[in-house]
């Protein structure tokens, strides 16, 4: 799959500050053991939301404890109240927000990783023996670029398209890299359950969030003409809907968390396509036991 080359890519996000990895054997000062660590989560955050998908998937109840965050961060900084003894105990003086998601060590008591694709891929390749490869060998390459699009060709353009303090021409010039890619991967689903091969990987989690971001977060800042050209892609909206029937998927999906949590933290300007809903995601979401919800 090609799409046109991304122009204006974002500059890279900070780093986050806890980068620790899961390793196989006790050497790595954090190998895997079953019910050594916990997962401190809100689905409501995008990236929460692809770690409690791919920890459903795999089903990592008992070896992994989830801990689910309230949408919305109590503190002014954006931060979890409850987190903070974890961020206390990891870094001495921490001064920024005790914030999500976090995969924690409960041996130590303080934090392994923050960054959620580290916490993914170390929840499939060292606890997710029992279910589906979501990191094939040799797919590696593809996942990345998957993730890749996501966060410049979606996510960073549907931003800059409804970005209020962006000029007009910088405003069409992110809508048509939005429509390119979006349009590159209506064309590729086409005939296709999923993004790679014939089985679900991370590259659908990945899709799948980002969607499910364009539609309840990004939506709220374009014009009506413009949520309708997004919507205007059968064969990728579709795919969103199946993955919603799925319950590893759809269970997660807290769409008032969401809206609570955009609201909070948004300072744009909402536009017409506010009210032009591209999928009704609550008549499709499954719940714990694949019944849709209706």
């Amino acid at each position: 799959m090609s799409v046109t080359p991304l122009a204006a890519v974002p500059a890279p996000r900070p780093a986050p500050q806890f980068r620790g990895r899961i390793g196989r054997d006790a050497r790595s000062g954090h190998y895997a053991v079953p019910r050594r660590y916990r997962l401190h989560l809100s689905t409501a955050c995008a990236d929460g939301l692809r770690i409690a998908v791919t920890h459903s998937l795999l089903g990592l109840d008992e070896s992994c404890p989830a801990v689910f965050l309230p949408a919305v961060p109590d503190c002014p900084n954006g931060g979890h109240s409850v987190l903070r003894p974890l961020y206390d105990a990891s870094a001495h003086r921490h001064t920024g927000p005790a914030a999500a998601p976090v995969l924690s060590d409960d041996w130590s008591g303080r934090i392994v990783s923050t960054h959620a694709p580290d916490i993914t891929r170390d929840l499939a390749r060292h606890f997710g023996a029992a279910g589906p490869e979501l990191y094939p060998c040799g797919a590696e390459s593809e996942i990345e670029a998957v993730e890749r699009l996501c966060a410049q060709g979606i996510e960073d353009a549907a931003q800059r398209a409804g970005a209020a303090g962006a000029d007009r021409a910088e405003r069409e010039a992110a809508l048509v890299l939005l429509l390119e890619t979006l349009g590159a991967l209506d064309r590729w689903l086409d005939g296709r359950e999923h993004m790679l091969r014939d089985e679900l990987t991370a590259a659908d989690v990945e899709l799948w969030v980002t969607l499910v971001q364009l539609d309840t977060v990004h939506r709220y800042h374009l014009d009506a003409a413009a949520v309708r050209s997004v919507a205007d892609h059968p064969h990728l909206w579709a795919y969103a809907r199946r993955l919603a029937a799925h319950p590893a998927f759809g269970t997660h999906l807290d769409l008032d968390g969401i809206a609570r949590r955009h609201h909070a933290r948004c300072q744009g300007l909402e536009a017409a396509g506010a009210a032009v809903q591209i999928l009704d995601w609550a008549a499709h979401a499954a719940d714990e036991t694949g019944a849709c919800r209706s």
